[in-house]
This record gives structure tokens, C-alpha cells and sequence, in this order.
């Protein structure tokens, strides 16, 4: 491995992980990453009954009696909620966030559908602060917003004797959701100013390219294969909150849309003409007829909220008040990186 710490410190803001596997922030330390599952071994499906039919069989040969489910209001932990033991634990998180009361109602209503118990678990700022350190410790690459809420949610769910999550975090990826990403054809230069989650030069003293990661998915046009890039790059952020959570608490997890992928290329118009994950949207009007099909909402965080008054970080690697005009989300990826630093003692 290579040390290289400012590399790294401008891929976690760039992407939310270190993307080169060859690279280290420090000495002894090592970002665990996570390993897909091979196109070969996973169900096609190219319309919402093969979709429910691969969900069915892939659940079926699971033993669930000691499982727990982690449910949002959405279309994809809705859909799987169906699936699940009458009397299975729902945990689904409530925090700051003033959207989180209405995500917690639809959820307490797909649980009434399909008779499972839910369990509604506040989080705050201080529960994040208290389980920060050991994940970031666990997978040696600082935190974004999403990992300190699964690791909360699924502490719950051990602490009430459940020995496997069920989760549904693939299911953008797989079936075209992610749809404002998708919008429309991006240029290569577009494409890397609209994903960027941070743009390290905003922030750091020292900032990295790590344009050669983008590189890899330019177009001869001047595009950017957008769904290849989100399948691998932006998946291995998204899953590795997921995973690297239940990882450090040594519990079983299981997503059941990771083994799925669509047979047929992906309607692109549809997804930009207000349809994204239409294959689900239409499973989950098969679910539960009678129902408005929700909107995609990010997972709920309160980083607006939490970090509104924060100065800012301190450390000499970042420039003075450069949080100013971010957003929260953004604030806490330079807190994340920030606090890391520190425990690390880099």
C-alpha cells in the first residue's frame, strides 16, 4: 500500500471513499472494500413479476425467523417488507430531519399492511458522535452521513435479538433509480462537476486530482457511460455505509436486490419523463394497490440541522472558513474527514 494522505482526503470528498485500492491514508491503515456479486450469478428480470418472482426465491431460501428488516417509506423496503414474517421487526430511523416524520408514517403504514412490528428509532447528533470513531477506526477511511444512522438502526435490531438485516440498498442502481443523475446526457466535464460531492479545491490546502477515476468511464464522445459509473463507483460507496456498519457489529445482512439486475437495457426515457425504478414502481403498485407510489427520498439525515452552527475544521490541511457556504451534507464530510484525522493522528 501506498501512503499518499492528501490523495486520499481529495477522493473521500470527491466520492465519499478512497477509490484506488493501491492507496492508503496512513501507515497500518486499510479501507476495507467490498466485493459485488458477479453479473453471472445474479437473477435477470425485465419485467415487475420476474422482479417478484427472484425476490420470493431469493428470501425464500433464507431462514428469516430471526431477521429484521430495516424500512424507510419508500418503494424498495416497502416492496421487501411484503416478503418478510408476519410479526418481523421494522426499524426505521427518526431524526431532525422535518421530512423524517412523514418517512416514519408511511413506514408504520406498510407495516400495518403487512403485519410486522415497527420500531421507530430516534437518532441524534450524539448518537452519532458515540459510534463515529469505532466505524471509521473499523474501515480506515472516514464517515459520510448515511453509516452512523444503518449502524444505529441495526445495533437496535441485535440488541432486540435479530441475527440478520434485510436491506434494499441496490435497488436504485439495478433498476434505474438515482433518476436525477440520470437526467440527461452529461458531458464528461458536466458529469464530473454534478457528481462530485465535494470538490476537494473548495476546502483543502492541498487538493489531489482524481480526475483518472472519471476518466475510466469517458465516452469517445466526450460522454460518460453514467450507468456503469453508478454501478461501480458510486454503488461502492453506497453499499460499503451499509456493509462496513454491519460488519463491525458482526451481524448476518442480506440485500436481496444486489442479486438482481435487468435483462433489458434501461428505458432511459422513461426514468427522465418521471418513472425512474419503473419495473419497481409497478411491483410496488402490485404490493399495495390501492396506494400512491412514493417519491425517491434520500436517506434522512439532520445534517442541516446538526452541523448549522460549526465553525468549521481547524486542523492546518483545510482552509479557513471553508464551510461556509456548503451544505450539510457537505459540512459533515469535511467533519467526518476532519475528525478522522485526529483519531488516526495523521
Amino acid at each position: 500500500m501506498i501512503i499518499d494522505k492528501n490523495y486520499c482526503m481529495s477522493s473521500f470528498l470527491t466520492f465519499r471513499y478512497v477509490a484506488r485500492d493501491d492507496l492508503t491514508f496512513g501507515d497500518g491503515i486499510i479501507h476495507k472494500g467490498i466485493e459485488f456479486i458477479r453479473e453471472d450469478k445474479k437473477y435477470g428480470c425485465s419485467e415487475a413479476k420476474e422482479i417478484d418472482r427472484n425476490l420470493r426465491i431469493l428470501l425464500d431460501k433464507r431462514d428469516l425467523s430471526q431477521a429484521a428488516i430495516l424500512l424507510s417509506g419508500g418503494i424498495d423496503s416497502g416492496i421487501l417488507a411484503s416478503y418478510m414474517p408476519k410479526g418481523t421487526k421494522a426499524y426505521t430511523a427518526m431524526n431532525s430531519n422535518p421530512i423524517s416524520e412523514a418517512e416514519v408514517k408511511r413506514a408504520e403504514k406498510i407495516c400495518e399492511k403487512c403485519g410486522l412490528q415497527h420500531v421507530v428509532v430516534s437518532v441524534t447528533w450524539d448518537d452519532y458522535l458515540e459510534c463515529m470513531d469505532d466505524l471509521m477506526q473499523s474501515d480506515g477511511c472516514p464517515v459520510f452521513a448515511n453509516e452512523p444512522q444503518v449502524y444505529i438502526l441495526a445495533k437496535k435490531a441485535k440488541e432486540d435479538g435479530a441475527q440478520e438485516i434485510i436491506y434494499g440498498d441496490n435497488a436504485d442502481i439495478a433498476f434505474g433509480g438515482m433518476d436525477q443523475l440520470l437526467s440527461r446526457d452529461w458531458t464528461y466535464e458536466e458529469w464530473i462537476d454534478r457528481f462530485t460531492f465535494l470538490d476537494p479545491r473548495i476546502v483543502l490546502k492541498d487538493p489531489r486530482d482524481v480526475s483518472e477515476i472519471f476518466e475510466k468511464y469517458r465516452t469517445r464522445d466526450n460522454g460518460v457511460d453514467i450507468v456503469k459509473f453508478l454501478s461501480e463507483i458510486f454503488a461502492m460507496s453506497s453499499s460499503g455505509a451499509y456493509i462496513n456498519a454491519f460488519r463491525l457489529l458482526n451481524i448476518n445482512y442480506f440485500d436481496p436486490y444486489s442479486y438482481l439486475k435487468m435483462d433489458i437495457p434501461l428505458d432511459l426515457e422513461r426514468v427522465r419523463n418521471g418513472e425512474s425504478k419503473y419495473l419497481l414502481r409497478e411491483l410496488y403498485r402490485m404490493k399495495f394497490p390501492t396506494w400512491e407510489v412514493p417519491e425517491k427520498i434520500a436517506m434522512l439525515r439532520a445534517a442541516d440541522i446538526w452541523l448549522k452552527d460549526w465553525d468549521g475544521p481547524k486542523r492546518d490541511e483545510f482552509k479557513e472558513g471553508c464551510v461556509k457556504e456548503l451544505t450539510g451534507e457537505q459540512k459533515f464530510l469535511v467533519y467526518s474527514l476532519e475528525r478522522f484525522l485526529n483519531i488516526m493522528d495523521l
